[in-house]
């Protein structure tokens, strides 16, 4: 759905679902499909009566009420993650296999702006038998049309390849609404029952914009209007079957007028076959897609290349989404981060402590509260950005709401587990920055939710300088303690902080009078330049250095100037500006930019002529700080750089942390109409080409397009986790905490936008609050990595994770007791052995999902036959495990080689395995018994079933590259 207002969507939802069930069991011809779960679920939980439930798991089984995609949401796919997408089809399969035994096999995605070569991958692997798009470039969907090509088969993932591919249908240039132009009306056709108007529908009823009813008189016109239009689309396709999609967003509220108007079109359609020479049925996407299954046909393949970005027409670029509410899309990836690390958390101490003293149930509703929050946003019109301010809102608080409760749940965890008193408050905090330090003395709780040792600095605000930190053995930890660029008063205290895989550790902060262990930061502040009238001077460079890189600055200037990769001694010029794209509000004057469009007037325009500079020199953290103004005397900055290098001491792996320069940005409140971008300019002679990531899966080749019009936006891509520029030799990577929309719009180039302010007169877009008049500062975080192609490729799959997972971070007071004996809580984890993989997996879920469904597919719909699956408790025993390979065939020679798991060693710290069962991605299909269709292409002529080829014997599992492999594990006494 395009608009989304909460307590109208409400009441419009139970409206339709009602009004279609009702409706459904007059005519055994009728169907109807539905996609959103999140929608259906309120409506079944809160408003369908027993008899209406009745008649689903009737019409369900009579295939007249077909669910296709089953999620929580149509999720957007140019901005999300690939966990987050995976978490709400799961959601929405797991409720659907619970509750009916059904397991949607077809796609319907139909409203996302553009389309990723994720998605057809994500739902091969969740036993789909075809994929349905729509939202494609107006150009290439002409030219697909015109060659009868909206149909082929898809393989989505380089390395996966035929064994996930997937049959993928485009919707042609009439999209999945019913064309409404009737010659013989004035009003639209095939809408009978008109506009919604929810939550104060009409008092008689009468609708804005209904469609003439068919009558004796019309109906011959009726039916002439829809053949002549079958007809044109059927010359658009390879067989003869049509798809003609009735309703669009908002329809079906009232569905006894819909559907008594058009039984009477088709019964006169058919009735007179011969002269119009079609015939018309009710049918659901399975219907269809099972008529050109049969057909027999021999497909084209489509390789791994995406459908992004996505333009509607010349001057309609929709890149401006990969950006808008820059702050709701970082609160969606915090929440998504600490949802995963509350899922392991949990699941460790379930398996741990069976005779806890948290209420189990309980703790599953605090997570999947925020399982339901994250899930949500993921919506096409939600972490996009397309919403208006209202909604924004809503998504947000629940957002805050779940993440309270998982602060909370790990909070009472560590308590429980280190039998604290009752007596002082645990404070949670997600990041460093959060919240501040409660009280001076106290003990922070680090957990790491990689299976991966981590070595890292956590920040903690604090209000002393003389501090020192301890681990539970008393040893001295090494930290630095500085001014905070943030608030004059408090200071940032860096903790290195080494964990092993899915374990935290405990340490206290004590402040001191006189000794001190924390290293102090030792600022020096550079006068403000002003930078336009630098060129006539000599340069004056000054450096920092860590064991990776030595950055150089120019004094002059204020400004980065070149950047020195110390193992190869290779130094590549780099600087960096905030430019600003001036766009145009009005549209008499001409293409506007809005929440979804960029339109930028001509190129952008820098924004600070002078720049002041402040280095804090320390021997852990060095963190150069970089304000821009917009003349020499301004008062105030609208931009800032902040970038941390990092040194390791000896006795501790520090590789990836030497390796990052971390940047955070704090950009705005910007002007009206302004587009804020960072854009970073090297020597290295990229020939314009760009490499952006698809949902943090797998990675797109971006080469710069020149275009009639509009070629500045049409060449921004969305980055959900990494971009990367690079020439023969060396690789400039950049990893992002959030999505932004990304660029190269000169050789050597690349920019990322980071925030949009916009106010525009279209009048659609007043209507529903569009105009992202959004006055907020945002506070992105980029990682820069420069290095051989060798090494970035190395190092970027294992920091795009560290820097998405960072550790979670808890405090609490530091109570008068003495301290623990060692040995009762040595490093570690919520039980005894850490568990970690390979750097080149990815423990992407550890968790206990609570589904009370039967993994015996027989069993499971007999048990729903027999009306026996009511409420019965959650089920603990089941743990959700899926494991990621990181890397593509021939990426890398050592990581792009298939990895052998023994599930048992890799899990006994959790306890003895003793079952271990292989599933589909959402874990509804058995992967021995998922036979999904095999279509014809000219590379495997034969058809048949394709099945997945893999059972794990003994919990030995060989992972390929780029496989998401799902598993359910039980262990002994549970």
């Amino acid at each position: 759905f395009f608009f989304f207002f909460q307590e109208s969507m409400h009441a419009y939802a139970a409206n339709v679902y009602t009004s279609v069930v009702e409706e459904l069991m007059k005519g055994k011809q009728r169907k109807f499909i539905a996609v959103e779960q999140e929608f259906f679920r309120l409506w079944w939980d809160a408003v369908a009566t027993d008899m209406h439930k009745q008649q689903v798991h009737q019409l369900l089984q009579e295939g007249r009420l077909e669910f296709v995609i089953g999620g929580q949401v149509m999720h957007d796919e140019a901005v999300t993650l690939i966990d987050d997408q995976i978490l709400q089809l799961t959601e929405g399969h797991g409720f659907l296999y619970e509750t009916f035994g059904i397991r949607p096999q077809f796609s319907w995605h139909v409203d996302p702006f553009g389309a990723s070569a994720t998605t057809p991958t994500l739902f091969a692997l969740a036993g789909f038998n075809a994929h349905l798009i729509s939202r494609i470039d107006y150009d290439v969907k002409a030219d697909m049309q015109k060659n009868k090509k909206l149909q082929f088969v898809w393989q989505g993932s380089p390395s996966l390849s035929e064994r996930q591919e997937i049959f993928t249908h485009v919707m042609d240039q009439y999209s999945y609404c019913t064309p409404s132009q009737i010659p013989f009306s004035n009003r639209s056709g095939f809408y009978w029952n008109g506009i919604a108007a929810f939550p104060d529908p009409p008092k008689d009823g009468v609708y804005p914009n209904m469609s003439l009813p068919v009558t004796d008189t019309n109906i011959h016109l009726y039916a002439q209007t829809m053949v002549a239009n079958i007809k044109e689309r059927a010359a658009w396709f390879r067989t003869s079957d049509v798809l003609w999609p009735w309703g669009c967003d908002k329809q079906f509220f009232n569905a006894s007028v819909q559907y008594s108007n058009m039984d009477l079109l088709l019964d006169y359609i058919n009735k007179h076959s011969d002269q119009f020479g079609v015939t018309v049925q009710y049918a659901t996407v399975g219907d269809y897609f099972q008529a050109v299954y049969s057909r027999n046909l021999t497909w084209e393949i489509r390789d791994s290349q995406d459908f992004l970005p996505y333009s509607t027409e010349p001057f309609q670029a929709w890149t401006g989404f990969y950006t808008s509410r820059s702050t709701l899309k970082g609160i969606a990836r915090r929440a998504s981060s600490l949802l995963y690390a509350g899922e392991s958390f949990f699941t460790q101490y379930v398996q741990k402590h069976p005779a806890s003293s948290i209420c189990k149930c309980e703790a599953l509703k605090q997570l999947q509260s925020l399982r339901w929050a994250v899930s949500e946003v993921q919506h096409h019109d939600g972490i996009t950005g397309t919403e208006s301010p209202k909604v924004k809102d809503m998504y947000v608080n629940n957002l805050m709401y779940g993440m309270l409760n998982v602060k909370k749940l790990m909070a009472s965890i560590i308590f429980d587990m280190n039998k604290a008193k009752k007596n002082g408050e645990v404070y949670s905090s997600i990041y460093s920055k959060d919240s501040g330090i409660p009280d001076v003395d106290q003990y922070v709780v680090v957990y790491n939710p990689l299976a991966w040792n981590i070595t890292t600095f956590v920040t903690v605000s604090v209000n002393h300088l003389a501090m020192s930190v301890y681990d539970e053995l008393g040893h001295s930890v090494p930290a630095q303690v500085q001014s905070s660029a943030e608030s004059p008063s408090a200071y940032d205290l860096y903790i290195l902080v080494a964990i092993s895989g899915l374990s935290y550790r405990k340490y206290s902060v004590k402040a001191l009078n006189g000794k001190q262990s924390a290293v102090i930061g030792r600022s020096v502040k550079y006068e403000r330049k002003d930078i336009t009238r630098a060129d006539q001077q000599s340069q004056r460079l000054f450096s920092v250095v860590n064991n990776c890189y030595q950055v150089f600055f120019d004094q002059n200037t204020n400004l980065m100037h070149s950047i020195t990769e110390r193992e190869t001694n290779q130094t590549v010029q780099l600087t960096q500006e905030f430019l600003e794209y001036h766009v145009n509000g009005d549209v008499m004057k001409g293409p506007i930019s809005d929440n979804y469009l960029f339109a930028p007037n001509a190129s952008a325009v820098p924004v600070s002529k002078a720049v002041e500079l402040e280095v804090v020199y320390g021997s852990l953290v060095t963190e150069i700080r970089q304000y821009f103004y917009s003349n020499v005397t301004a008062q105030d900055y609208i931009y800032a750089v902040y970038t941390r290098m990092y040194t390791v001491p000896e006795g501790y792996d520090g590789k990836l942390l030497c390796y990052r320069i971390e940047q955070e940005y704090s950009v705005g409140p910007l002007e009206l109409n302004r587009e804020a971008v960072l854009r970073t300019s090297t020597n290295l002679n990229t020939t314009q080409l760009l490499y952006t990531d698809n949902n943090g899966y797998q990675i797109q080749k971006r080469p710069f397009k020149a275009y009639v019009n509009n070629t500045v936006a049409r060449n921004y891509y969305p980055m959900v986790q990494t971009a990367y520029i690079e020439d023969d030799t060396t690789r400039l990577m950049l990893l992002a905490e959030r999505a932004h929309g990304v660029s190269s719009q000169g050789n050597g180039q690349v920019e990322i936008m980071l925030h949009r302010r916009l106010w525009n007169n279209l009048q659609w877009d007043l209507n529903y609050n569009l105009t992202l008049n959004d006055s907020s500062v945002v506070r992105p975080v980029i990682w820069l990595i420069l290095g051989t192609k060798a090494a970035a490729n190395i190092l970027y799959r294992m920091s795009g994770l560290t820097l998405e997972h960072r550790p979670v971070v808890m405090f609490g007071a530091l109570s008068g007791d003495k301290p623990k004996l060692p040995g009762q809580l040595q490093e570690n984890s919520v039980h005894g052995s850490p568990i970690t993989v390979p750097p080149n997996l990815h423990l992407q879920t550890l968790s206990i999902p609570g589904w009370r469904y039967s993994s015996n597919h027989a069993e499971q719909v007999h048990s729903i036959h027999m009306g026996k699956q009511k409420q019965s408790d959650a089920d603990f025993s089941r743990v959700l495990l899926r494991i990621r390979h990181l890397y593509e065939v021939g990426e890398d020679p050592v990581l792009s080689q298939p990895v052998m798991v023994n599930l048992k060693s890799l899990l006994k710290g959790l306890g003895s395995v003793i079952l271990v069962e292989e599933r589909s991605l959402t874990g509804t299909w058995d992967v021995n018994t998922l036979k999904r269709w095999k279509w014809k292409t000219a590379q495997f002529p034969s058809k048949g079933l394709s099945n997945s080829t893999h059972t794990s014997e003994n919990c030995v599992v060989t992972v390929h590259p780029k496989e998401i492999r799902t598993f359910f594990v039980y262990f002994q006494g549970q």
